[in-house]
């Protein structure tokens, strides 16, 4: 795609920064957490599930990052890298802070609750003299989110690393990732999304996002192109917009409008989508691929991922995706 420069022959495709925490996901459908008895253990967070997708795709991934001394922080140390992402920019915290915990509760397929647990949680300890310039020099993309500018240190970390992208020639991929359980007032969150957001490449989020984003800005509330001519103003290149079942519609500085497809899926649960989407969409764009195939490989990737029990383990490769696809247009079944 157009006026998305990505620097050759860096050792890094996309490096990600933030959240690295633990997802909990109940075993048993239909019933509300306080009755669930068993749940599976993962890799969670936003940022780390699109560096899984990412790496699964085939991208060299790494990641920048702060995992607590305990038990769940060695797990994702590990799981990071078995699925081949570089964990040189991951510090393990001093001891006192804990992982992050999220439990999902599977109410039908398509309806459930998250409930997360971060007070001290060491992801948000991430301080700016954390962040290697060196190693944000090494990649082609950084990919950020919002959650990781929901409090300090790990806010001005983000910050840093921004600076560090734009003096080496990074693309930033911003996604805005919004979770409520951490951030103080939805002001602070419109102001740090904005500043980040001005600063960034590609931006991708759900309306219902990008709306909290434009607090202090109504007319580009609910306004698909309102909300891309503001970014288009600053640095972006590129603003995707999910609208859920209804699919997605990106804009490109120069002008285009192209909307996503929505593929059919068996629905198991309604968490991941966006990462895989995330994912699968960076992958097409580092490839150089037309935007309309890109929105499409992002699509197929979160209807197999949302018919899966978990996020990151769910994760496809490029292979899935694309047998999925031709099985699509086939006419022969979701085969998720």
């Amino acid at each position: 795609m157009s006026g998305l420069p990505f620097a050759p022959n860096k050792p890094f495709d996309v490096i990600g920064l933030g959240r690295l925490c633990i997802d909990l996901n109940a075993n048993e459908t239909g019933r509300p957490l306080e009755d669930v008895v068993t749940f599976t253990r993962y890799l969670g967070g936003s940022p780390a599930n699109i560096a899984v997708g990412a790496a699964r795709l085939g991208l060299r991934t790494g990641f920048i990052g702060k995992v607590a001394a305990d038990p769940f922080g060695r797990f994702i140390v590990r799981y990071l890298r078995e699925n081949g992402i570089d964990t040189s920019g991951v510090i393990t915290d001093a001891p006192g802070s804990v992982t992050g915990l999220t439990f999902t509760e599977m109410n039908s397929p398509e309806e459930g609750r998250i409930y997360m647990y971060r007070e001290n949680a060491a992801d948000l300890n991430l301080a700016p003299n954390d962040v290697s310039e060196a190693y944000v020099a090494s990649t082609k993309a950084l990919l950020i989110s919002g959650t990781a500018l929901a409090r300090s240190p790990s806010r001005e970390a983000v910050f840093v690393a921004l600076d560090y992208a734009r003096r080496h020639g990074a693309v930033v991929v911003f996604d805005l990732d919004y979770r409520p359980y951490t951030w103080t007032s939805p002001e602070e969150t419109a102001v740090y999304y904005r500043l980040a957001a001005e600063t960034c490449d590609v931006v991708i989020g759900t309306r219902e996002e990008f709306d909290r984003m434009a607090r202090f800005d109504p007319p580009s509330r609910g306004d698909d192109e309102a909300t891309a001519r503001r970014l288009f103003a600053h640095r972006a290149q590129l603003v995707v917009i999910k609208h859920g079942k209804a699919g997605s519609v990106a804009y490109t500085r120069d002008g285009r409008r192209v909307v996503g497809p929505v593929f059919p899926a068996r629905v198991v649960k309604p968490f991941g989508a966006g990462d895989a989407y995330a994912a699968a969409l960076l992958y097409g764009l580092l490839r150089g691929w037309p935007l309309e195939r890109c929105l499409a490989y992002g699509s197929a990737a979160a209807a197999i991922v949302i018919a899966r029990h978990s996020c990151s383990d769910a994760m496809p490769t490029a292979g899935e995706i694309d047998a999925y696809l031709r099985q699509v247009q086939s006419g022969k079944g979701i085969g998720a």
